[in-house]
């Protein structure tokens, strides 16, 4: 009898090929991610007329779960706002004690929205400006505006809905 030349102690080469072009891709796509080093999206200009986040995020456009708390009221300034990329929502007070929070996802492609200042919100790749009122387009390439996300705000703390 001969031994039968399928039979190969160890993954199929397919198997070797496949994975490898898995783990490629995946690398890719985290390259893609837009993250820096503080990805907590915490910090924040106080100013009065905007704040910033410099952390990063990813593109998509889910905002995150509701129920933990996002931010105290203290954290987001009169006429201006705060980027949390890690729950990918950006929550603004055009005008003192009114709070409105819209998805940090640029609608032009996809982009994490960085910052707030002049009363816009900010797309760092192709430049988009979103209105930190109602999320409408204040100058594109983005076309649509930013979306609404629910939150609730209860004494000082901001959650999302």
């Amino acid at each position: 009898m001969t031994a039968s030349l399928n039979s190969v102690s160890g993954p199929a080469r397919r198997t070797v090929v496949a994975a490898a072009g898995a783990a490629g891709l995946a690398v890719a796509l985290t390259a893609c991610g837009g993250s820096d080093d503080d990805s907590s999206g915490s910090s924040a200009d106080s100013g009065p007329t905007g704040g910033s986040s410099d952390g990063g995020g990813t593109s998509g456009g889910d905002a995150g779960g509701g129920g933990n708390a996002l931010a105290s009221t203290a954290d987001i300034p009169e006429g201006g706002g705060k980027v949390f990329a890690d729950r990918k929502v950006v929550v603004t007070q055009p005008t003192a004690g009114e709070f409105k929070a819209f998805s940090a996802t640029c609608t032009h492609q996809g982009c994490a929205v960085k910052s707030i200042a002049d009363g816009v919100i900010n797309c760092p790749c192709h430049n988009s400006n979103f209105s930190i009122t109602d999320g409408s387009v204040k100058s594109g390439p983005a076309t649509k505006p930013l979306p609404a996300v629910e939150i609730t705000v209860s004494g000082d703390s901001i959650t999302l809905a």
